[in-house]
């Protein structure tokens, strides 16, 4: 089993910057991709980045590149999403994901284990 808490949500004004955290805890993530995804009010789950298991290849989602970096830390089993001049249409709530592939991918169906979300709020 794998144990994946975000942290680092929070209230930003529009403009601020946030840095998202997910500890992982369990069987080690180290071989595995990981995955960042959103979920904003009323709308369908979305993926906002995906880093490969050597951190070498990055995948963002067009509405944040350039804005946002996901990174990672596999000797603290940490992943990392620096989201810098947030707006308010990135509030949702943000989830890390585990990939079952090394590979970053986009395909949300291969991602195998999720945590619980930390809740970001932009305000204009």
């Amino acid at each position: 089993q794998v144990q994946l808490v975000e942290s680092g949500g929070g209230l930003v004004q529009a403009g601020g910057s946030l840095r998202l955290s997910c500890a992982a805890s369990g069987r080690t993530f180290s071989m595995n991709s990981m995955g960042w995804f959103r979920q904003g009010p009323g709308k369908e789950r979305e993926i906002v980045a995906a880093i490969s298991w050597t951190g070498v290849t990055t995948h963002y989602a067009d509405s944040v590149k350039g804005r946002f970096t996901i990174s990672r830390d596999n000797a603290k089993n940490t992943v990392y999403l620096q989201m810098n001049s947030l707006k308010p249409e990135d509030t949702a709530v943000y989830y890390c994901a585990r990939g079952s592939t090394a590979l970053a991918r986009i395909d949300s169906t291969v991602y195998d284990y999720w945590g619980q979300g930390t809740q970001v709020t932009v305000s204009s």
